[in-house]
């Protein structure tokens, strides 16, 4: 007999979106993890040479066609003689290798110990060349580096803030459907006052009440426990409906006559009972939480500097001539799209791996 676990991975691995998900899931938050190693540079130091650099092209040949390996070439300005704008040029003289595993600009990795390993750069000086994969900021600041360290917030607020609102949710949804009557009525009418606001003025709203005088540190958990607080009410009317359910099934009402107390009765038979919705729904919670996240970062009322973040980042993308003539400052809104996309298809598959009505199977 093919087990409940086997049987929802097996499931879960024939869904090819979902497996494609899980992957790009699984490289981005291996780039969060050692982002600090990875990054090149500090992701708050700026290189004033390079405001507004264009991505660096890693070349491998010289002009002659020779094999040097990997190198990127010095960097210029010149005048565009028809715009007369400043615009980056690239000095063919000056081929500076790219390594791996060079000494770069100090961090703390993890918090725990200071190093300046980086898994790859430039030995040159700043000034001469630099590897800058997705271009520099205004600040000429490695947007690179900042998309990586951005990641930390914007991957860990989602994973974070949908724990809290489901566990809320899962509580205030068994209370509500074990005991019924007055607490029911209370509990649900709460939930459709809170309902009948529109999303994003409440997040602005609560977000405003944060002080601004905050560490990025504790902005970081205020804007958390904003999304959190938002989140839970529909986990709790889908939890509500099926401890209705479940509440006169046999198992409960045995665990009544032999005297289990009511807290123990929600907490080890009704909630377990509703983890498979649980896990699919975290899933599929966690992109509005991140979507959460960057609007009202975007907006100026979330994350500040030095901290970042990638709605943070996105705000220096905000007019068209912006885009226009940097078009690279896109770059986290990509990320953005492709860390949404990637949890919608994992939810979808774990959706359909946990059915148990489930009769055809996806080819």
């Amino acid at each position: 007999m093919q087990s409940t676990k086997s049987r929802i991975a097996k499931n879960f691995f024939k869904h090819k979106l979902g497996v494609v998900g899980l992957i790009a899931l699984s490289i981005m938050y291996l780039l969060v993890i050692f982002s600090d190693f990875i990054a090149p540079y500090n992701y708050v130091t700026s290189h004033r040479n390079f405001v507004y650099a264009p991505p660096s092209k890693i070349r491998f040949f010289d002009e002659e066609g020779k094999w040097i390996g990997p190198f990127v070439y010095g960097m210029k300005k010149v005048r565009n003689p028809v715009t007369y704008r400043l615009e980056f040029s690239e000095d063919t003289s000056r081929p500076v290798p790219v390594k791996f595993f060079v000494r770069g600009e100090e961090y703390r990795f993890w918090g725990i110990f200071k190093t300046d390993l980086h898994l790859f750069g430039v030995e040159e000086s700043s000034d001469i060349a630099m590897v800058l994969l997705f271009g520099g900021d205004r600040f000429g600041r490695d947007l690179f580096s900042r998309v990586l360290i951005g990641g930390k917030v914007s991957m860990t607020v989602g994973l974070v803030g949908t724990l809290i609102s489901v566990f809320i949710g899962a509580i205030v949804g068994a209370l509500s459907g074990f005991y019924g009557g007055t607490i029911d009525v209370v509990i649900q009418r709460f939930i459709e006052l809170l309902r009948s606001f529109p999303r994003i003025p409440l997040w602005l709203a609560l977000a405003t009440i944060l002080p601004p005088q905050w560490p990025s540190t504790w902005v970081y958990f205020g804007i958390v426990i904003v999304l959190s607080l938002i989140g839970w009410m529909g986990v709790a009317r889908v939890v509500r409906g099926m401890v209705l359910s479940l509440r006169e099934k046999e198992f409960i009402l045995a665990a009544r006559v032999s005297g289990v107390s009511n807290m123990k009765i929600i907490t080890r038979h009704l909630i377990p009972n509703t983890i498979s919705y649980l896990i699919v729904v975290s899933t599929l919670s966690i992109p509005g939480m991140i979507l959460g996240e960057s609007a009202i970062s975007f907006l100026g009322l979330g994350i500040k500097e030095p901290m970042t973040s990638w709605g943070l980042l996105l705000k220096q993308a905000q007019s068209i001539s912006e885009l226009e003539a940097h078009p690279w400052l896109m770059v986290p809104g990509i990320f953005i799209i492709v860390a949404v996309l990637s949890f919608n298809f994992v939810g979808d598959a774990l959706r359909d791996a946990v059915d148990p009505y489930r009769a055809v199977e996806k080819v």
